[in-house]
Order: structure tokens, then sequence, then C-alpha cells
């Protein structure tokens, strides 16, 4: 079992996202925030410059002339598009890597979170549901605590058939022998990043909606964006091969067979292009 001093050591262990990422996540979150605010924050991250004119200039706006001006991405994209990219540039160097416990290769749990982000939007766009800003980033860090955990699955659950026999489920498993589950892990990491109570709630309940203290569509699509990921292949290391998806979680969204298969296939498409990038 892993004790309260151990879990505050492995969150303060685990590398925080840059500094000038969260000052930058702060001012687009700021509601008086102007573009040339917003520029004045990336300004000082070469990266994060770069990263905001390539997709400026990408062939999905398809703009007559090419944008040179930080400024003038900023308007363009707006305060969405770069937030997820801030999101995404900032997550990467602490996410791709292999979790040995939950036998995730390099690159696997990437892989999985990023595919989750883009089937959580498109569920979102379809079914029309609005005030779901956060669940991009929810989504991206919805297994986050699989980072924390991951030694500790390995040294203490010695067999790992465990995670396979009966009818226990994968997070009971990892509640019953280290004393908490990854969704827990992970909410408490975002809550010391300073992360809003919502995207902490979806990440904490992510496998259990049914048991949220408060009903949340934002994390109805997380759960069901997770499940239908895992299907699509996205694997998330031993968890998936007991995923159990919610069915009111289904119902409470309306959710129909027809817009999950166009979410499963834009995200399939989107996720091609990712890789072949």
């Amino acid at each position: 079992m892993i004790t309260k001093e151990k879990l505050e050591r492995l969150i303060r262990e685990l590398p925080s996202p840059p500094q000038n990422a969260l000052r930058i996540l702060n001012v687009l979150r700021t509601p008086d925030s102007g573009a040339e605010e917003v520029e004045k924050a990336l300004r000082y991250d070469p990266g994060l410059t770069a990263g905001v004119l390539k997709m400026a200039n990408s062939a999905y706006f398809g703009l007559p002339q090419r944008i040179g001006s930080i400024k003038q991405a900023v308007v363009l994209l707006g305060w969405k598009r770069i937030s997820d990219l801030v999101m995404v540039s900032c997550m990467n160097s602490v996410m791709d890597r292999s979790v040995e416990g939950y036998d995730m290769e390099k690159g696997e749990l990437w892989r999985h979170s990023v595919a989750v982000s883009v089937t959580s939007e498109v569920l979102a766009k379809e079914l029309n549901i609005q005030g779901v800003d956060e669940i991009f980033t929810a989504s991206l860090l919805h297994d986050i605590g699989k980072i924390l955990l991951g030694m500790e699955v390995k040294e203490q659950i010695k067999n790992p058939n465990l995670f396979f026999e009966g009818n226990q489920s994968f997070d009971s498993v990892e509640k019953e022998y280290i004393g908490l589950d990854h969704a827990e892990a992970g909410a408490e990491i975002l809550s010391r990043w300073g992360l809003p109570e919502r995207t902490i709630n979806a990440v904490r309940f992510h496998h259990k909606p049914d048991d949220s203290p408060y009903p949340d569509n934002m994390l109805d699509i997380l759960h069901i964006s997770d499940a239908l990921c895992i299907m699509m292949g996205f694997t998330a290391g031993k968890e998936g091969l007991k995923y159990q998806p919610s069915l009111n979680a289904v119902k409470r969204l309306s959710l129909s067979q027809l817009t999950m298969e166009k979410a499963a296939t834009y995200t399939m498409e989107k996720m091609n292009q990712l890789l072949n990038v």
C-alpha cells in the first residue's frame, strides 16, 4: 500500500509542465486577456511560437498569404486552439514514456491520450454540447496517474494475472493492492498543478462516471471516448482488456451508434495524419 508521504513525494518528483507554459495557460484563461497579452506570453517561448505560426499557416486554413506575425496567428487561431497546442506541447515530455507496471511501451500512453482528446472533441461537437472547453485537457491528462503508479503496480502486484482473474475491475485491483487507483492518482496530480475542479473531477471518475457526486456531460464524453479509443486499438496497457463502459453514460448523452461510428472514423483519420507527420 502506498503511504500519503510516498504519494506526495512521487508527485513532487514527477516532471511538471514548464512554468512558461503554465503562465501562458493562465493568460489564456483570464477573461479580459487580448491578443496583445497572449502574444507577449508566447514571445519568450520559441518552440510554442513556432508551433502557433506553423498551425496558422497550415493547409487547414488555406490562407492566400503566409502569416509571420504571432499576433495575427493568435487572432486567427483563437484562445481554444492555442490553449490546446500549449497543453500538448508541455505534456509531451511528461507523458511520452514507457510505463512498466501497465505494460505500456514508449509512446503508447501518449498516443492513447491524444486519441481520446480528439474523440472527446468530436463527440462534443456532434452532440452540440456547449461549455466543455476543458474537455481537451481532461482527455489528454486522464491517464497521467499511470505514470505516478507504474512502479508501484510493478512492485506491489507480483502476479499480473490478478488483473484478469474474476470479476474485479482493473481499478479495483489497483485500489486493493496500492490504496488508490490511477484515476485518483491523476486527480491528485492535477489538484497540485492547480487545474480547474471540473477537470480534476472528470479525471477522478473517468472509469466510473456513475459514481461522480454530480452529473457532468464532459465526464461522460471522456468516459465514452476512452472506451472507443481502446476499441479502435489506441490501447491503454493492461486495463484495456477489462474496460467496462457505462451504459448510463451513453443514455445520459443520448449517444447513437451512428455518432460513435462517425467519431471513431474521424479519430482514425486524424491520428493517421498526426502519426505520419
